[in-house]
């Protein structure tokens, strides 16, 4: 299903999904199934940035905040 046609909730559930049997897919799947995995992914999460293009981010998820990281400090995340 086209991913612009999911309400949030399925659209949070696809992606819990898809995130879940990443792992499984690289390892075991096929080459075909890791590209449909791929393209799947992509369009799950382009919708999902599409609909939140100002969603909280975790200033750990930064590179400054990744540098900071090392240093000690914990990610929050901010508006």
């Amino acid at each position: 299903m086209d991913p612009g046609r999911l309400d949030d909730q399925q659209l949070m559930k696809e992606l819990e999904t898809i995130h879940r049997t990443r792992h499984d897919t690289l390892l075991y799947g096929s080459n075909d199934a890791l590209r449909a995995h791929n393209e799947r992914m992509a369009q799950l999460e382009g919708e999902y940035l599409r609909r939140n293009p100002r969603r909280p981010v975790a200033a750990g998820r930064t590179r400054e905040g990744a540098r900071e990281r090392q240093s000690g400090e914990c990610a929050t995340p901010r508006s």
